[in-house]
């Protein structure tokens, strides 16, 4: 059989789910006895200092015999994410208008200026600068 053979035996059907930077690839591939199997591949992007980039796979591959529990776990795992925190993100670095903060200072609660208040400070002269 030729690598092409193969390659079409193989690749059966495909989705992609993409989310930020990571790649979610969803694949039925065929076995040698003709079965199927799925693929699900996390692909996820890294930038390094220089601007270059490189990406980190993680697969896992799902049998026919565990599809049931498999979607079964799936559905009460996320089922109850949802019921204990809704579906909405709650991570900022996760809303689409979200905007790192440099290391901003913490907010603390000061009292009011007032006249008396401000009587403290010292004149300063920006001509001896």
């Amino acid at each position: 059989m030729s690598d092409r053979d193969y390659k079409d035996q193989e690749d059966i059907f495909s989705k992609v789910v993409r989310a930020g930077r990571r790649t979610y690839f969803f694949d039925v591939r065929s076995t040698k006895a003709d079965d199927y199997y799925l693929t699900i591949t996390e692909s996820k992007k890294f930038t390094n200092d220089d601007g270059s980039f490189h990406f980190k796979k993680h697969k896992i591959y799902l049998y026919k015999e565990d599809f049931a529990e498999f979607e079964s776990t799936l559905a009460e795992m996320t089922q109850f994410i949802i019921k204990e925190k809704g579906d909405e993100v709650i991570s900022e670095r996760h809303q689409k208008d979200y905007t790192p903060v440099e290391h901003a200072a913490p907010v603390t609660e000061s009292e009011p200026v007032t006249e008396e208040s401000t009587q403290s400070f010292t004149d300063v002269s920006f001509d001896d600068i």
